[in-house]
């Protein structure tokens, strides 16, 4: 599996994320935001955490006017598999590859730890490899995690299944993290290769950071 990690100014999960994918056994690539292409050899684009261009006006809003990103649109139209990853999410929303929007956290803090994440629907590739209602246990790290969608396409999200987990407590219960809409924490698009998440997968990968719950997470994109 041949993977790409986009890195722009500010991103600072790409070196987690390529250790991530190359320990479970892919070829990584980084490719900088000012590069035009992606190989056509590429399977998988991750967009990682981080603070694109500091994330000034809005989180995300700037990146996607990057050349990359332009060439990120294509592989999209593609039909080839994406992932965001917290700063990756708010850059995809930007970029209308996914609906919705991430505001500041209702608590105006930064939210730096780990967390509950509930699997809601597992009928696509990313989250096969996990049952319904599974809790994992993954970090978060933003400031701007409030997931935010109108009522109507709240309601198209649940219909084609394209929320993927939801924040809870430890017993499965639904928990108010950080302000998001039904607690969403992670969503797809309608045809299932794009998929995003605010919790850092990458990050628990290794029982000696806290958890492996981001190792079969990861697996399912790959295999």
């Amino acid at each position: 599996m041949n993977v790409a990690i986009l890195r722009y100014p500010g991103t600072n999960c790409e070196f987690d994320s390529s250790i991530a994918f190359e320990k479970l056994g892919c070829n990584v690539t980084i490719i900088w935001h000012e590069e035009t292409t992606i190989d056509n050899s590429i399977d998988l684009v991750v967009v990682p955490g981080g603070f694109s261009y500091g994330d000034y006006l809005r989180s995300g809003a700037i990146a996607k006017f990057s050349p990359i990103s332009n060439e990120l649109l294509r592989f999209a139209k593609s039909g080839k598999t994406i992932i965001g990853i917290c700063n990756g999410f708010q850059i995809l929303t930007e970029m209308n590859l996914l609906p919705g929007a991430l505001k500041g956290n209702d608590s105006l803090n930064f939210i730096s730890k780990f967390c509950n994440i509930k699997v809601i629907n597992n009928s696509n590739s990313f989250l096969k490899m996990y049952e319904k209602n599974e809790i994992l246990n993954i970090p978060v790290a933003h400031h701007d995690g409030n997931y935010h969608v109108d009522g109507d396409m709240l309601k198209s999200l649940y219909d084609n299944e394209q929320v993927l987990f939801k924040y809870c407590d430890k017993d499965g219960d639904n928990l108010n993290l950080n302000g998001s809409v039904d607690n969403i924490a992670g969503i797809c698009n309608k045809e299932k290769n794009i998929f995003a998440l605010m919790p850092h997968p990458e990050r628990a990968m290794e029982l000696s950071l806290g958890s492996i719950d981001g190792i079969k997470l990861l697996q399912g994109l790959i295999q």
